[in-house]
C-alpha cells in the first residue's frame, strides 16, 4: 500500500501484513494526518510516533512479527519512550501471554501450515510489558466472540464529566474479540487500565494507558465518530504536546465498584446490499423476494432490479447510524473473485466512505483461476481484508464442510474439522471473530408423505405451530423443520439448520447470519422460530435476517430470540422504513441501542 501523502511529524503505522490496515490508512486520511507504513525493521528508528492496528490471532501476529524481523524492533521502540498506539491485537501483544495461542494449539490439526508455529512456545509470548494474561471469555450467560457496540467505564475517579483522551462514557465502540484482559484488584493490570467495559458478567480492560503506551481493545478506526475522536485526541496530543492525554490517573477503583448490574451491551442495526451484474454487466444493489431479483413485470424485460449503486448507498447508511454494513457480492465469478476487481474496487470505495465494519460475502472459497493458479480461501479473504472489509461472510461452502464433517463423524471420526475449509482456513490466521457463515434455511412441512427416519431424525427440531407463539394465523396447524439449502436456495441438502448452526461453528465461524428462503421479502416478520432454535444451539452471535417489513419487528426479534443483531434490505433501500427509527422504536422496548 502506498504512503498516504508525505510524512507528517514521524508518524508510522506498523503493517505486519494481516487485516483490515485500509480502514486505518483511510481513518487518518480523513482526519487530515499524513503518515508512513513500517514494512521493514529499519523504519522503526525513522518513527516518532506509532500505531499498531493489529487484526486477527495472537499466535499470528506475534509469529508473523518474529518471522519478518519486527518484534524486538517494535519492543525496542516502545522502550524508547516514543508514543505508542495499539489497537486490539495491537494491545493484546503488550502483555506477556495470550490464551488464544494455547487454545489454537490444542485443537491444531497434524500437518496444518500452522503446525510449527503454534507448536514453538515463542509464539505464545507477547512483548512483556504488561505482567497479565490475556484470557478467554466464558460463553455461559452470553454469545462469544464479544462483537459489537459497547460503553466504557473510567477506572479511576478523575475523569469529569465522563469525558478524557477522546473517550467518553456516554459513547458506544465497536468491539470484536474473543480474548481480553479480565480486570482484577491487582496493581500488576489496573496500575495500566485506564478504562474498562463489561460484557455479561466479565469486566476487561478496554483501554490502557501509562507513560508513552496507550491501546484500545475496540476499534476506533470502526468506532462511527466516536471512535475518530479517540483517534484525534491521541494524534493532537502527541503532536501538539496537548493536555488530554498528560492528565495523571487516579488510584484505579475496585472491581466491584466498576462492575454494574447489567453490562452495557448494544444491539445492532446491520444494513445489507446484494450486489451484482446487471443485465448491462454493471454492478448494482438489487434484492430479490424469496430469492428472485429479477422484476416481476414481463414489461421491463424480467430485467435485475436495481436498487441503486453499492458504494453511495453504503455512505447513505453510515450516515444514517447503521451500526454495521453487509456487502453480498450474488453474482457468480466469471474468472475468479480474486479476478473480480469492480467488486474489490467497490469494497475498497465503501471503505473510504463509512467507519462501522463491512462484512463482505461472496466467493471465499478455494477456487483455481482459468490459468490453472489455485487459490486457497485464505488468500481470498486477506484480498478482500487488505480492500477494507472487516469480517467475510462464507455461504454454500460452509454446508460442504459440514457435511464431509458429518461423513467423518458417520465413519467413527470426530466431530472436529479437518484443517482444510475455508472457515477453518481463515478463522486460524484471522480469528473466529473474522468469520459470518451465512445460512439459507427452508421449510420442510411434515406431511403423511414425510420418511419415518426424517420425521425421527428431526424431531427435536420440529416446530410444531399451534404451539409456537411466534408462528402466522396462516401457519396453525402445520409442523416443520428446516433444511439447509446451498446455490442461491436453488440447492436443496439433507443437512437440518441446527446440525449446520452446531457445525459451523466447531469448525471456528463466529457469527451466523440466519436468512429465511420462506420470509425473505415478505414484509410478515423475521421468523422467530427459526431463529430460536439456532440462538439456543450455538454460543456465538447470531443475526436475524429475512421478513422484516416495520420497526416492531425488530423489536419483536431482538426480545423474543436474544440475537445480537437484525439485519434488513429492501426495506431500508426503498426508504419505507427508517434505520433512525428501527432505534427509535427499540429504545421504546427498553432496548440498548447505539
Amino acid at each position: 500500500m502506498a504512503d498516504s501523502q508525505t510524512s507528517s511529524g514521524g508518524l508510522y503505522v506498523l503493517d505486519y501484513g494481516a487485516g483490515n490496515v485500509r480502514s486505518i490508512a483511510n481513518t487518518l486520511t480523513k482526519l487530515g494526518y499524513s503518515f508512513k507504513w513500517i514494512s521493514q525493521p529499519e523504519d522503526f528508528a525513522k518513527a516518532e510516533k506509532l500505531i499498531f492496528p493489529g487484526v486477527g490471532a495472537f499466535s499470528t501476529a506475534v509469529s508473523t512479527l518474529r518471522s519478518q524481523g519486527l518484534f524486538k524492533p517494535l519492543q525496542d521502540y516502545i522502550a524508547s519512550g516514543r508514543p505508542y498506539f495499539g489497537i486490539c491485537i495491537g494491545m493484546q501483544i503488550l502483555f506477556k501471554d495470550s490464551l488464544e495461542a494455547r487454545d489454537l494449539l490444542a485443537s491444531a490439526i497434524g500437518g496444518t501450515e500452522n503446525e510449527g508455529a503454534l507448536t514453538d512456545e515463542t509464539n505464545w509470548a507477547g512483548l512483556g510489558l504488561i505482567d497479565w494474561e490475556i484470557g478467554k471469555f466464558v460463553s455461559k450467560d452470553k454469545s462469544v466472540p464479544h462483537m459489537g457496540w459497547n460503553g466504557v467505564t473510567f477506572v479511576g475517579d478523575n475523569a469529569e464529566p465522563g469525558q478524557r483522551d477522546g473517550l467518553s462514557e456516554t459513547e458506544s465502540y465497536y468491539f470484536v474479540h474473543s480474548y481480553c484482559a479480565p480486570y482484577a484488584d491487582d496493581p500488576r493490570i489496573s496500575s495500566w487500565a485506564n478504562s474498562v467495559t463489561q460484557y455479561g458478567e466479565e469486566v476487561f480492560v478496554s483501554t490502557i494507558k501509562k507513560g508513552n503506551v496507550f491501546a484500545t481493545q475496540f476499534h476506533p478506526e470502526k468506532s462511527g465518530q466516536a471512535g475518530l475522536e479517540v483517534l484525534r485526541a491521541w494524534l493532537e496530543s502527541v503532536t501538539n504536546a496537548a493536555s488530554g492525554h498528560d492528565v495523571p490517573q487516579s488510584p484505579a477503583r475496585s472491581l466491584s465498584a466498576l462492575k454494574q448490574n447489567v453490562d452495557g451491551f448494544r444491539k445492532r442495526v446491520i444494513a445489507c446490499l446484494d450486489v451484482r451484474s446487471n443485465d448491462q454487466g454493471d454492478l448494482v444493489v438489487t434484492k430479490g423476494d424469496q430469492y428472485d431479483v429479477r422484476e416481476k413485470d414481463e414489461g421491463s424485460g424480467r430485467q435485475v432490479r436495481n436498487l441503486g449503486k453499492p458504494v453511495a448507498l453504503t455512505a447513505r447508511y453510515y450516515d444514517a447510524g447503521a451500526d454495521e454494513i453487509c456487502l453480498l457480492n450474488i453474482t457468480s465469478f466469471r474468472n475468479s473473485p480474486l479476478r473480480d476487481q469492480p467488486m474489490l474496487e467497490v469494497v475498497r470505495k465503501a471503505a473510504n466512505e463509512v467507519y462501522v465494519p463491512l462484512t463482505i460475502g461472496g466467493g471465499i472459497k478455494d477456487t483455481v483461476d482459468p490459468d490453472g493458479t489455485k487459490r486457497s480461501a485464505l488468500e481470498v479473504a486477506s484480498e478482500y481484508f487488505r480492500a477494507g472489509a472487516d469480517k467475510v461472510s462464507i455461504g454454500s461452502e460452509a454446508v460442504i464442510a459440514v457435511e464431509k464433517m458429518m461423513e467423518r463423524v458417520g465413519s467413527g471420526g470426530q466431530w472436529t474439522g479437518d484443517g482444510t475449509s475455508a472457515i477453518e482456513q481463515i478463522s486460524r490466521a484471522y480469528g473466529r471473530q473474522a468469520v459470518v457463515v451465512s445460512i439459507d434455511p427452508k421449510r420442510v412441512y411434515i406431511s403423511p408423505e414425510t420418511s419415518p427416519e426424517d420425521t425421527e431424525r428431526y424431531s427435536k427440531e420440529t416446530v410444531v405451530a399451534t404451539s409456537s407463539p411466534y408462528t402466522l394465523e396462516t401457519e396453525k396447524g402445520r409442523s416443520w423443520w428446516y433444511q439447509c439449502t446451498i446455490n442461491g436456495g436453488r440447492v436443496l441438502k439433507s443437512l437440518s439448520v441446527v446440525e449446520l448452526a452446531r457445525g459451523v461453528e466447531v469448525l471456528g465461524a463466529g457469527e451466523i447470519l440466519v436468512n429465511s428462503i420462506d420470509r425473505d421479502g415478505t414484509g410478515l416478520g423475521f421468523d422467530l422460530d427459526l431463529i430460536r432454535l439456532i440462538k439456543t444451539a450455538v454460543s456465538i452471535p447470531v443475526v436475524a435476517s429475512s421478513g422484516a417489513g416495520n420497526e416492531d419487528h425488530f423489536a419483536d426479534v431482538f426480545q423474543k430470540t436474544q440475537v445480537e443483531a437484525a439485519l434488513a434490505a429492501g426495506i431500508f433501500h426503498r426508504g419505507e422504513v427508517e434505520i433512525s427509527s428501527v432505534k427509535s422504536r427499540c429504545r421504546e422496548h427498553g432496548l440498548k441501542m447505539r
